[in-house]
């Protein structure tokens, strides 16, 4: 099977198990990652509460954490469904969003790390660097550095969490299983919507549900983000319409748009 092949197999094994990824995600990026894993062909639910996320983390095939917006009931409900999540041994994605920008994010993405043991963290450049450098600083939730600079903190996090790293920029970087990805797909709009970043995140947890190598799975993700990014760029006129396009396109995807795909292992 090439390396296309491969991709491909994971997007017909999303649309025809449609595995169910439990979110624990921002308030801010609900809707638009929602309707980016329906639109795969995944079936996402959004569940933070603590007195239920022990149940529904029992029954889903992937979990994903993002630490957007926090607060006290929401970590404890993140420990909760991660150690139900690592018992039952379902991949588990964490976006450290904003890591570095305060103690709370710093500590929480820390603790996460510590006590979830994630498959896959998957965030920008400052963010990866903050959980392994402490004078790392992150201006809100933006990067400030490329997927590039955060490569020795990547490699660094993935040998200490034993973990994939999956760090987001104008190339992104894939690390772990002793290889490094660079996926040189994407359009220079997509920073300017929101939650796109959040969004794969959560496509990756879509296809860790169907792949069995984190790596891969990371890989493949980053890669589809990319090419549907492109496409819908071609289409848009602004950030807005971007958003819109983008949806369709990931539902519109076909085995030929996989030609786009730049991606170069090592």
């Amino acid at each position: 099977m090439t390396f296309l092949e491969a991709i491909w197999h994971d997007i017909d094994a999303i649309r025809t198990s449609a595995p169910l990824v439990h979110n624990i995600t921002n308030y801010v990026v609900m809707n638009t990652t929602a309707n980016a894993l329906l639109a795969l062909g995944a079936s996402p639910v959004m569940a933070h509460a603590r007195e239920e996320v022990e149940e529904m983390a029992g029954i889903a095939s992937s979990l994903v954490i993002n630490i957007g917006t926090l607060s006290p009931p929401w970590i404890e409900a993140m420990a909760t469904a991660g150690e139900t999540a690592a018992r039952r041994r379902i991949p588990i994605v964490l976006d450290p969003v904003g890591a570095g920008a305060t103690t709370l994010r710093t500590r929480t993405a820390l603790r996460l790390l510590e006590e979830v043991s994630p498959s896959i963290v998957r965030g920008n450049a400052s963010e990866i660097r903050a959980l392994v450098y402490t004078e790392a600083v992150t201006k809100g939730v933006d990067a400030t550095h490329g997927a590039d600079a955060a490569l020795d903190a990547a490699t660094a996090l993935s040998r200490q969490r034993r973990c994939v790293v999956s760090v987001s920029g104008e190339v992104d970087a894939i690390v772990g299983e002793g290889k490094v990805a660079r996926v040189h797909n994407g359009h220079p709009m997509m920073p300017r919507v929101t939650g796109l970043g959040c969004t794969a995140s959560a496509l990756t947890g879509a296809f860790a549900a169907v792949n069995p190598s984190p790596f891969s799975a990371a890989v493949h993700a980053m890669a589809v983000m990319g090419v549907a990014g492109e496409i819908a760029a071609e289409k848009a006129e602004g950030p807005g319409t971007l958003q819109l396009h983008f949806l369709d396109v990931l539902y519109r995807l076909e085995q030929d748009d996989l030609e786009r795909v730049r991606v170069e292992v090592a």
